[in-house]
């Protein structure tokens, strides 16, 4: 018997009972859509939290919190230079950035206007090395040229419009550029209850460049980037001990910013890098989504009683047609060929549909719950709104597919060896 046959006598059986069949691939359709979209919610919940994570990280960004000595843990700030240029000499790392903060209150001004800051003292060239971004100008070149926070400008206010603020008002801050102007930093020493009171110093710097907007839409960012050597000078003019450190490696790229992680972690290093969160997340959804596959699947298998029972009652019907085909020669195997050959079709055209169809919800959930969420929350959709429902990867089409198919061709597995062990005798005898 050809396979084009084998085909036809498919064909015709399921044609001949076409409401039983539509049922059961009916059946095993809903079955593996609902495995399917059950998952891809484990999936798009999955993607959305990464997404965050990488979007509000520099992902090439390893932070050192300081390290493990022989008696006592060291501070980024007790690390030796040798060490620190030892970081610089790994492979992958393309900078080592060490940032100092003075032990000082900070503010910026320029004529009438003036806003509170933060000095951030660092090596220009190795942030430039690790890719410190900008939104307009450049990176200073000099000793005497900053860098300012993104929202320096609409944080430099006169006494009377922080009076407007204070009074919940809306101001502006400082109109055009402050690329080229000059601006004063003003320190003064944080005070403890019992020290005298000091006096404010200040110095003048060219603005040359305005960093890039941060990530997290709630952070204020009106920091002054200045060169590392002035350190020196703060700290001897208003008498402080150096301030805080920070340093942080950078890799070349992300997928070398786990190897690098582990390494220092073995040098005796306290580090964070995005990947440590990553790692912890993905165990995480990837249990998540372990277990929305077995739900799902149990569907699947409920769905398989009915391809059980439909073949069960093909089998019934066609005992004659069987022993027909058993009397002019047929193998049992071709038998049990043909009746698996029909289920695994039944299983094949559902899984066809519920690809097709769990598609569909995921998009159209991905386009409705969003709304629906800002709706009961009272606020538009802002435009970087990236909430992802779902989402259905090649990986979790080829699982369920398989799960549904397999399934299937099990379910019609028993119905199938049954037509096998048919009498033949007794087959011819029935009635038609």
């Amino acid at each position: 018997m050809q396979f084009k046959d084998q085909i036809d006598f498919i064909r015709q059986h399921m044609k001949r009972n076409k409401l039983r069949v539509a049922t059961t691939i009916l059946a095993a359709t809903m079955g593996c859509a609902f495995l399917i979209v059950l998952a891809s919610i484990g999936f798009g919940l999955h993607q959305t939290i990464t997404n965050d994570v990488l979007d509000n990280n520099l992902v090439t960004e390893i932070e050192v919190a300081g390290k493990s000595g022989e008696e006592t843990d060291l501070a980024p700030s007790e690390i030796p230079d040798g060490e620190v240029q030892k970081m610089r000499e790994m492979d992958h790392v393309v900078a080592v950035v060490e940032r100092t903060q003075p032990d000082a209150d900070t503010q910026v001004a320029i004529g009438e206007r003036s806003a509170y800051s933060r000095v951030v003292l660092s090596s220009m060239e190795e942030e430039q090395k690790s890719g410190f971004g900008l939104s307009e100008g450049k990176m200073p070149a000099a000793a005497d040229e900053i860098v300012i926070g993104y929202h320096m400008a609409s944080q430099l206010l006169t006494e009377a419009e922080q009076e407007k603020q204070a009074n919940g008002e809306e101001v502006t801050g400082f109109s055009g550029s402050l690329i080229g102007q000059t601006i004063e930093v003003q320190l003064t020493p944080y005070m403890n209850e019992g020290d005298e009171k000091t006096e404010m110093s200040s110095w003048e710097f060219v603005v040359t460049g305005i960093a890039k907007e941060p990530t997290k839409d709630w952070m204020t960012d009106t920091s002054v980037y200045a060169d590392s050597s002035w350190g020196t000078v703060f700290n001897e003019e208003l008498g402080l001990q150096p301030g805080y450190e920070n340093i942080l490696v950078y890799a070349d790229e992300l997928q070398n910013v786990g190897g690098i992680t582990n390494a220092l972690k073995e040098d005796g290093y306290y580090v964070y890098s995005v990947t440590e969160e990553l790692g912890k997340m993905n165990v995480f959804f990837n249990a998540l989504k372990a277990g929305l596959i077995f739900v799902g699947t149990i569907a699947v298998l409920i769905a398989s009683i009915g391809i059980f029972n439909t073949m069960t009652m093909a089998v019934t019907e066609r005992t004659r047609e069987i022993g027909v085909m058993k009397a002019i020669g047929a193998q049992p195997k071709l038998i049990r060929k043909l009746f698996l050959m029909e289920s695994a079709a039944i299983g094949l055209i559902g899984t066809a549909l519920a690809v097709a169809i769990s598609y569909g919800i995921s998009m159209l959930s991905n386009w409705l719950i969003p709304i629906i969420v800002m709706s009961s929350l009272g606020e538009e959709q802002p435009e970087n709104f990236t909430l992802v429902i779902s989402t259905i990867p090649w990986q979790l089409v080829v699982i369920a597919s398989a799960i549904s198919i397999g399934v299937a061709m099990v379910s019609g597995w028993r119905p199938a060896r049954k037509a096998t062990q048919i009498d033949i005798i007794q087959a011819l005898r029935q009635e038609m």
